[in-house]
């Protein structure tokens, strides 16, 4: 299986000198399709910081990243700017939906930013939040939608591009636990039915019903691995089964 995306000897210090802070300790990491690795960790033990660079949003200290079998090390910001946008999808806690704009085209954004035509980029952002069950909701400000409904069309605009990585901080944090645990299955259902990969960072330990892999983060380092409970809960792998 090919990895999605490898880390090695990941490493981030902020300041220097007697107030450098390492936030993230020589992290080395093998992600590949299909795979849904959960990293859980308090508070301050860095894992956003491990997420910004897995994501390229932050060049590491030292160590480096392999997206899709390429160096980002190597790449210059325009090159990684086009990575992320075609090969990267991202889920933040704070959903960061333009407010202006309707479910649909905050979902669109990545494709016209990627150069799909508006109006194409919109039919697909449809179908994906139809996916959703956000049918009725295409025309909707992200003011009137719910916390829950917001997320889902964040969670549309991340997979807009059909993304081989995607990446999700805290992506059940402001959700209700049953909106929480059909945000988990959708990020389920569309590693194994589609074969990407998925890493989330949170504290929320319900995520670890949907994951693959349970990877503990103190101080910058991830300290343990198990195995989530994936097999019980995923719809796509039971469907396959029967």
């Amino acid at each position: 299986m090919k990895s999605a995306i490898v880390a090695e000897g990941l490493t981030k210090i902020f300041g220097s000198g007697h107030t450098a802070v390492t936030a993230v300790d020589e992290v080395s990491l093998k992600v590949g399709a299909g795979d849904i690795v959960l990293i859980m960790g308090p508070s301050g033990s860095g894992k956003t910081t491990l997420l910004s660079m897995l994501g390229t949003l932050m060049r590491p200290s030292s160590g480096g990243v392999l997206l899709d079998g390429k160096d980002a090390a190597k790449m210059s910001d325009s090159q990684l700017a086009s990575l992320r946008l075609h090969k990267l999808g991202f889920i933040f806690q704070s959903f960061n939906l333009l407010s202006a704009l309707t479910a649909q085209a905050n979902a669109a954004i990545p494709l016209m930013t990627a150069g799909v035509a508006r109006k194409q980029a919109l039919k697909q952002a449809k179908v994906q939040l139809e996916k959703l069950h956000l049918g009725e909701r295409l025309d909707n400000l992200p003011k009137d939608l719910s916390g829950g409904e917001k997320q889902r069309v964040a969670v549309a605009r991340a997979l807009a591009n059909e993304p081989k990585l995607i990446l999700a901080d805290e992506p059940t944090a402001n959700l209700d636990s049953k909106t929480g645990a059909e945000v988990m299955q959708l990020l389920c259902s569309t590693a194994c039915a589609e074969k990407r990969a998925v890493i989330i960072v949170s504290h929320d330990s319900r995520l670890k019903e949907v994951a693959k892999r349970v990877i503990t983060i103190e101080d910058g380092r991830l300290t343990k691995e198990e195995k989530g409970n994936h097999d019980a809960n995923c719809p796509v792998e039971h469907k396959h089964a029967h």
